[in-house]
C-alpha cells in the first residue's frame, strides 16, 4: 500500500482537534482564519506584468459561536469533562 502523502480535514474535524489541544470542555467553539492582504507585480516575463492581490492566511484558530453549525462544534460533546475529575 502506498504511503499517504496528504491529510484533509472538515472545518468541524479542525474545531474538535483544537478543543481537545486546548482542554476547552464547554461552550460552542468554532473555526477561525484570519487573512491578510498584499499586492505584487505578477507575470510571466517583465512586459506582461499586472498588478495581483495576495491573500495569505495570518492565522487559524477557535472562536466562540452562538450556535453549532457547519463550522462550530459543542465542546461538552466533543470533549466532555472526564468523570475521573
Amino acid at each position: 500500500m502506498a504511503e499517504a502523502t496528504q491529510y484533509g480535514f472538515t472545518h468541524k474535524e479542525l474545531a474538535t482537534m483544537m478543543i481537545k489541544a486546548l482542554n476547552i470542555h464547554s461552550g460552542i467553539w468554532g473555526l477561525s482564519i484570519k487573512f491578510g492582504l498584499g499586492g505584487i507585480n505578477a507575470g510571466s516575463n517583465e512586459n506582461d506584468l499586472m498588478p495581483a492581490a495576495v491573500v495569505p492566511v495570518m492565522e487559524i484558530g477557535l472562536q466562540k459561536f452562538d450556535k453549532v453549525g457547519n463550522l462550530s462544534v459543542d465542546a461538552a460533546q466533543v470533549n466532555p469533562l472526564s468523570s475521573s475529575t
